[in-house]
């Protein structure tokens, strides 16, 4: 028979891994919580940045005849870039490549540097990206949609050129 001093000892033992247990998961659970309000956080802040600029881009629309008045080139460089509904515009006469995103912007800045037509392989490691399968489709994906906005041309499949616009000149797009 076990005497009444052992049997405290071990029920007060197995009551102190218990505790270190419930200590350990109080720990873990606090990392993860932590790690939870930090994506809170951050996708609160996006939403309200979102929020702003869609609010700015609903006031630049509703109030086009005094922007253009004051400043008509500030005007073309700031125009919205379909924020929610399309990154890429399209071409239209008087638009400019600063409209674009950053990647697109660079795509077609290395087109507009090229002696002649570039491949999607081409200019990958010219945007500073690696020459990997994926980041090369992803790129001529990129490519295929300013063709399809009119900023580019494809003449030949895969090879891909400043689109001929304006008065007077025809454009072929990729098919």
């Amino acid at each position: 028979m076990v005497s009444l001093p052992e049997e405290l000892q071990a029920r007060e033992a197995a009551a102190r891994r218990r505790v270190e247990e419930l200590q350990s998961e109080v720990a873990e659970l606090t990392r993860r919580l932590e790690g939870a309000r930090e994506d809170l956080s951050r996708l609160e802040i996006t939403r309200e940045t979102v929020a702003q600029v869609l609010a700015d881009l609903s006031a630049a629309g509703a109030e086009p005849d005094l922007a253009a008045e004051e400043a008509p080139e500030a005007n073309e460089a700031s125009a919205p870039h379909g924020v929610g509904v399309m990154m890429v515009p399209p071409w239209r006469e008087g638009l400019v490549v600063a409209v674009l995103p950053d990647v697109y912007r660079d795509i077609v800045e290395v087109i507009a540097d090229a002696p002649g037509p570039v491949h999607a392989k081409q200019i990958v490691p010219r945007i500073g990206l690696p020459t990997t399968t994926g980041k090369i489709e992803g790129t001529r994906g990129k490519l295929k949609r300013l063709v399809e906005r009119g900023w580019l041309d494809e003449d030949t499949p895969g090879q891909f050129t400043l689109a001929r616009q304006g008065p007077g000149r025809e454009r072929a797009n990729s098919r």
